[in-house]
């Protein structure tokens, strides 16, 4: 026998004497087992013994049934014996009957007195058409009124500037063959999230948003199955349709652009502020003199306009050099 007519009469089997008088079919749906399973386990404990069923018409011909299902294989004629020991009235024996016919109609009497001649003489019409004339001649039938035109729908600003869904964030065949194989492989773990391959097949879009997210199957079968409802699930396709919306983890945020490289670094090159002491720098643009060249020629320019030999205590001697030797030629050339 198969594990459903294992179960099902182990659990008769276990069950008080005051639940015994129930039929068996009431007793299968309490553990869920009904349809096709519940049929074929009926099947198996009859052909292995353990289920009898008798059929039989009572007074008023109602119908009633008798069930007997023992803890050991019986034959007909056993089975028979013990139908006639157990005592239905006592609660012993399974026995449920169909709704009570309705009573057959009484007696009819006829009415007193003999026949009468008709009311209203002697006409009778010559022909009748049923089907031509009606009681209610049918009216004339009304002009279908013309449809108006629709308007228009003016187009939306806002929507106009959406952008169009991009068809390459669909998922793909093999995704949604993934995705539908897990749901599909999650009956193994609990029998009550069973689906069909179409109620499957509905849900695969759904779970491969969740593999184009980074999860992987065997995170997506955990997060289905986790957190088992206390009342249990009584629909798999709406309990697993409304865990794969609400529960969807958030999209990975873009990758940030990356950061531009640095400028190239330029080669050295000689001052061109001062003929005194050859030196180097490395220029950020297209300077030809370093910062304290540009700094001297700066102040001796200014020394110029004041006529004064001033420096600041900051200046370096290097500096203060450069600024007199150009401080004089400016002053040369000004002569």
């Amino acid at each position: 026998m198969n594990s459903h007519a294992k179960v099902l009469l182990l659990y008769v089997q276990g069950l008080p004497d005051s639940a015994t008088d129930r039929p068996l079919g009431e007793l299968a749906r309490k553990l869920d087992m009904k349809g096709r399973s519940y049929q074929q386990a009926k099947k198996q404990l009859t052909e292995h013994g353990y289920f009898h069923e008798w059929r039989s018409q009572g007074d008023g011909g109602r119908w009633m049934t008798e069930q007997l299902l023992s803890n050991t294989p019986l034959t007909r004629d056993e089975a028979g014996a013990v139908r006639a020991k157990l005592s239905p009235e006592a609660g012993q024996l399974a026995r449920h009957e169909q709704q009570p016919c309705p009573p057959p109609p009484g007696a009819q009497f006829p009415t007193v007195g003999g026949p009468t001649p008709r009311p209203v003489g002697g006409y009778e019409p010559e022909e009748e058409h049923y089907e031509e004339t009606t009681p209610h001649p049918p009216s004339d039938p009304k002009p279908k009124p013309k449809p108006k035109p629709k308007p228009h729908p003016k187009p939306d600003p806002e929507s106009e500037g959406a952008p169009a869904p991009d068809p390459a964030s669909a998922p793909t065949p093999r995704q949604l063959a993934r995705a539908e194989r897990v749901l599909l492989s999650l009956r193994h773990s609990r029998r009550e999230l069973l689906l069909g391959v179409g109620e499957a097949r509905a849900l695969a879009g759904k779970a491969a948003e969740w593999l184009e997210r980074g999860v992987t199957e065997s995170d997506l079968r955990h997060a289905l199955l986790a957190e088992r409802p206390k009342e249990g699930v009584h629909s798999a396709f709406g309990f697993l349709g409304h865990r794969l919306t609400h529960k969807c983890p958030v999209p990975p945020a873009p990758a940030a652009p990356p950061e531009p490289p640095p400028p190239p670094v330029r080669a050295l090159i000689v001052c061109a502020g001062t003929d005194a002491e050859e030196h180097l720098f490395r220029p950020l643009g297209d300077e030809t003199e370093c910062a304290e060249c540009r700094r001297a020629t700066a102040y001796a320019s200014w020394m110029v306009d004041t006529d004064t030999y001033d420096f600041p205590p900051d200046m370096t001697w290097r500096q203060r050099f450069v600024a007199v030797a150009k401080a004089d030629a400016l002053r040369g050339r000004t002569a």
